[in-house]
């Protein structure tokens, strides 16, 4: 007997981050993500904003992964009286913990600096912690009343899932983020193939992303250039996953000679406490790179590396002579100790801004990528005599044409697709892409609207 699902998006719509999608009937409420609305300020107004649904009512909270623009206001839930149980890989629910670590201390800062309360404090986030157990891929696991839930790779990050919901023996599979499929250190992405219904990224729904090849060719030239104008080259880059990354790819450069051993310095506690998960559980990565491990590389380390963890030991980078490579935080240039390097050597022509990633309207990051000649850090203005440069091959998302040939592999049995996570002009290109070149049902959602699914 066929019976109807109510599935609200909450967050992720029109915009990139804060997904929250709610997905019910009668007898369960479950939630896909909670994660913090970002821009140029890491804890948003709106993050503030009560949960447009009764907290304490929802069952389950299924966590794709552990970046903050999607686990970033689950202590909230918890503070506003979730008392259910939190879902993910293994890997996810210890590299949230790590992120948590680092959110409050700077959620606490942003409130101090406006003269507010903390969004929330370590002790929600230790109650989240509480509540939160580990599913392993590829192990569907009953949630009652009829429903399961199985968990595939997404291969976005270190422990990213998809969440297939199954019911009435039909499927809805939220994806969260999909990862830039061969990704240097982690399996492809799985096929969403036999699914009803599908909720999908679209970060990059609207542009293409340069070819592998391509990215480390352009990514040689720029190193070897900044290093011939004994230039500093400065990487605004995020500590989970894009710096693990461009560690990995800096040392098969060095090793293979193909650019100079400079010093190279990771600017970032949290990036070092992510790198170490990463060095800890290794299960899921690649085959490849399990034998290079096995072969005795470690992947993560090479000549004049160093993980600048204290404030002096950041302040003291500005002491070493260039060239040099400095890879710190936040990705977007909204706040974090990159926005000391951009200051030191944006008005320097011989040094090198390099994004490799999202930025999102509003922060520092997008009006450098824009072009914009002069900025303002901190209330003071900057005029850019820098390059600036853009890689998106480094990005961990799936490109437009990668998401389109995902959506393909289901589009015989999918009755609809809502495309969500990703500015309106490139949710709006990937809806229209999906309804011409592979004519399934695919819409843009509205927040907060209902939609009845036939299961």
């Amino acid at each position: 007997m066929n019976e109807k699902l109510n599935l609200t998006c909450f967050g992720g719509v029109g915009v990139v981050t804060g997904a929250n999608f709610l997905l019910e009937n009668k007898n369960k409420k479950i939630l896909i993500d909670c994660g913090l609305r970002q821009g140029d300020r890491f804890g948003e107004a709106e993050n503030y904003e009560a949960f447009p649904y009764k907290v304490e009512e929802i069952d389950f909270l299924f966590v794709t992964h552990s970046h903050m623009d999607h686990i970033g206001r689950i202590p909230k839930l918890i503070k506003d009286g979730f008392k259910g149980i939190i879902y993910s890989t293994r890997e996810t629910k210890l590299l949230a913990e790590v992120m948590f670590g680092d959110a409050v201390a700077l959620l606490r800062r942003e409130a101090s600096e406006r003269g507010i309360e903390p969004l929330y404090e370590q002790v929600d986030v230790t109650k989240a912690m509480s509540l939160w157990s580990e599913i392993s891929y590829r192990t569907e696991k009953d949630l009652g009343n009829g429903f399961s839930v199985y968990l595939k790779d997404a291969g976005h990050i270190l422990g990213s899932s998809m969440v297939e919901i199954r019911f009435n023996n039909k499927k809805i599979l939220f994806t969260g983020d999909l990862g830039n499929s061969p990704a240097p250190l982690l399996k492809d992405t799985e096929s969403p193939e036999g699914i009803d219904y599908l909720l999908m990224e679209s970060v990059y729904g609207d542009r293409n992303h340069e070819t592998h090849e391509q990215r480390d060719s352009k990514f040689v030239e720029i190193v070897k250039k900044t290093i011939d104008r004994k230039g500093a080259l400065v990487m605004p880059v995020f500590s989970l996953e894009r710096t693990q990354n461009i560690l990995y790819t800096l040392n098969n450069l060095i090793e293979d000679k193909k650019i100079l051993s400079v010093p190279v310095f990771v600017d970032s506690p949290l990036a070092a406490k992510v790198t170490e998960v990463y060095r800890e559980e290794q299960k899921n990565f690649s085959g490849d790179i399990k034998k290079e491990i096995a072969g005795g590389d470690d992947i993560f380390n090479f000549p004049k590396l160093q993980f600048t963890v204290t404030k002096d030991e950041s302040d003291d980078i500005e002491k070493t002579p260039n060239p040099k490579i400095i890879l710190a935080g936040s990705g977007m240039s909204a706040g974090g100790r990159v926005t000391k390097h951009e200051k030191n050597y944006l008005t320097d022509p011989h040094s090198t801004i390099l994004l490799v990633g999202y930025q999102s309207i509003g922060t520092l990051g997008r009006k450098l990528f824009e072009g914009e000649k002069k900025v303002f850090i901190e209330g003071k203005s900057y005029h850019v005599k820098a390059s600036v440069e853009n890689i998106m091959g480094f990005s961990s998302h799936k490109d437009s044409d990668r998401l389109i040939e995902f959506v393909e592999k289901c589009s015989s049995t999918v009755k609809k697709v809502f495309v969500t996570m990703g500015e309106p002009k490139s949710s709006s290109f990937l809806v229209q892409r999906l309804r011409d070149y592979l004519g399934v049902d695919a819409i843009l959602p509205e927040k907060g609207k209902r939609y009845e699914l036939d299961f």
